[in-house]
């Protein structure tokens, strides 16, 4: 894997895509992730304005204090990239007190309010400052299981690393000169107060989830845990194609206008 060619291809991607838009640059949620770190750094090594939003909601400290560090790292280095704080925690516990209790007892569903708040926000500044909502998905998460919120961290303009798989956005992070707490911190969607990992969630690994992306070989051939991997992606795959496929249209028959 050539790292620098791909790095250059996808700066030079979102130079073309934001000139032909024209607009002033990007605009990205920061997770104290490794996606939306190399997503930024990508941007900012275009030249355009970047705009890095840390959206904390009852966010953990360490997941916090990372997307922090790696703010500060990146304004550093590059005089285009500013940032703002933006704490919706007040808003999402106005919504608690609002919506009913099945909905506010439902863990789920305010996960991913998180994430369409977070969304609302981006969006927000996003227009006020003439900046693209910058996708952070992997190829995994946007293709292969659907492991994102529909219209959350769905709800993007463009996606510069939805053709990477998560360990090849581990290697362009370390290429790229990512912070270390980001590079070795577990992947976290940052949706749980308490913390919890990615592979918590799935039951997998990313290198698995690749693997059985992957495999098109005989099924008789594998272990109890390749199976048991094999079978998880293709369930999370066949529930999620809601969120992968295009809004399904009622298509109403010619006949019926006449």
């Amino acid at each position: 894997m050539n790292l620098e060619k791909i790095n250059n291809h996808i700066v030079a991607w979102l130079d073309a895509y934001c000139g032909k838009a024209g607009l002033s640059g990007f605009i990205v949620g920061i997770s104290g992730g490794i996606d939306s770190a190399v997503t930024s750094t990508l941007c900012a090594q275009t030249g355009k304005k970047v705009l890095l939003l840390n959206m904390p909601i009852r966010q953990t400290k360490a997941e916090f204090d990372r997307g922090n560090e790696h703010i500060e790292n990146l304004k550093a280095r590059f005089p285009n990239v500013s940032s703002l704080k933006i704490d919706l925690t007040e808003s999402f516990e106005s919504l608690e007190r609002i919506y009913p209790p099945e909905t506010v007892n439902n863990r789920l569903a305010m996960a991913n309010t998180r994430a369409r708040l977070r969304m609302t926000t981006l969006y927000a500044l996003g227009q006020s400052n003439n900046l693209l909502v910058t996708g952070t998905g992997n190829k995994i998460e946007d293709f292969g299981i659907g492991f994102y919120t529909k219209y959350g961290d769905g709800g993007v303009d463009i996606s510069p690393i939805a053709d990477l798989t998560k360990t090849q956005v581990f290697a362009l992070a370390a290429h790229l000169g990512i912070v270390s707490s980001i590079q070795v911190a577990k992947p976290t969607d940052g949706l749980w107060e308490d913390g919890r990992s990615d592979e918590d969630q799935i039951g997998a690994s990313y290198p698995e989830l690749e693997w059985a992306m992957d495999f098109r070989g005989d099924e008789n051939t594998l272990s109890e845990r390749q199976r048991e991997v094999l079978a998880l992606y293709h369930e999370l795959n066949r529930a999620n194609q809601h969120k992968m496929q295009p809004i399904p249209v009622c298509e109403i028959p010619e006949s019926f206008f006449d």
